[in-house]
């Protein structure tokens, strides 16, 4: 086993960086999946907003919400971007508008035709150069492939060699339909380095929040549910429990002392990325 020290992207959303043993290895590109009412948009836009507070520019795609509706769900969780876009360091991609409106004629970054993908990264492109990005959150990536479910691995594939070539580290948000199991699209779960499932299950009349980190390239990683909690200050994983549910009931424990030790002393020493280092940048034929 090679004994090269990864380099981690923190998300500083409580709890998940110990689930993820020190936090997002460098230029992963991670899938959050989950259905309607789990958090996923919350967890792309702390993780961007965290990374704003710590110095880390980052660019944020808007193609299912309204520019304004997305500046507002940020305000609405107390996190105030309008000063790191004054300053360069955040950048919202317009994917939603196609340029219509007065609003959208304000935009710095407009892709004037949502449907093309390759139009997009070549804004996303520019706006990551121009701001120096280190982060990035596409929201949602599964309205991409909405109507062309074949082409979802492609996609993702596509968007992942530019981004990661680009020195950045990404959330994509995938969208699956209430109950479904899988992760919102054909192939992606095997295109994409990690994925984080979040989901909302109801069990005699009450509804439970979860988070399970199903796979994450180059880093450990817990192997259990946890609980979630969507305050209003954000999300936070109570990362030192797992939930289970059994045919008599829903059970939360707590974690071996062991195991706790190990993800404190894993985010203690974890190396943490400052500023994006671009590895090689992919050219689309």
């Amino acid at each position: 086993m090679s004994s090269e020290v990864v380099r981690r992207v923190r998300t500083r959303i409580p709890g998940l960086d110990e689930i993820l043993y020190g936090g997002i290895p460098e230029r992963n590109i991670v899938l959050v999946s989950g259905g309607p009412g789990t958090g996923k948009s919350i967890l792309g836009m702390q993780f961007l907003y965290n990374g704003l507070v710590e110095g880390e520019p980052g660019v944020f795609v808007a193609l299912e919400e309204h520019p304004a509706a997305v500046r507002r769900s940020f305000k609405h969780f107390g996190w105030d971007i309008t000063k790191y876009e004054e300053e360069g360091k955040f950048a919202l991609v317009d994917a939603f508008t196609g340029g219509i409106g007065r609003y959208a004629e304000r935009e710095k970054y407009v892709v004037k035709n949502p449907d093309d993908v390759r139009e997009m990264i070549d804004v996303l492109r520019q706006a990551i150069k121009e701001i120096d990005a280190v982060r990035v959150v596409i929201d949602s990536v599964s309205t991409l492939y909405l109507t062309k479910p074949a082409v979802a691995r492609s996609v993702v594939m596509l968007l992942k060699r530019v981004i990661a070539g680009l020195g950045c580290t990404a959330i994509f948000v995938s969208q699956v339909s209430a109950g479904e199991r899988g992760f919102g699209g054909p192939g992606v779960e095997h295109a994409v380095d990690g994925i984080i499932r979040l989901d909302l299950d109801e069990y005699d009349g009450k509804l439970y929040r979860s988070i399970i980190v199903w796979k994450m390239r180059a880093t450990k990683h817990s192997m259990l549910r946890h609980p979630l909690e969507i305050t209003d200050k954000g999300l936070v994983v109570h990362w030192d429990k797992y939930i289970k549910f059994t045919r008599s009931g829903v059970l939360v424990e707590k974690l071996p002392e062991d195991e706790i030790r190990a993800m404190k002393k894993a985010v203690e020493e974890a190396p943490v990325v400052r500023k994006r280092v671009v590895v090689e940048e992919e050219e689309e034929e």
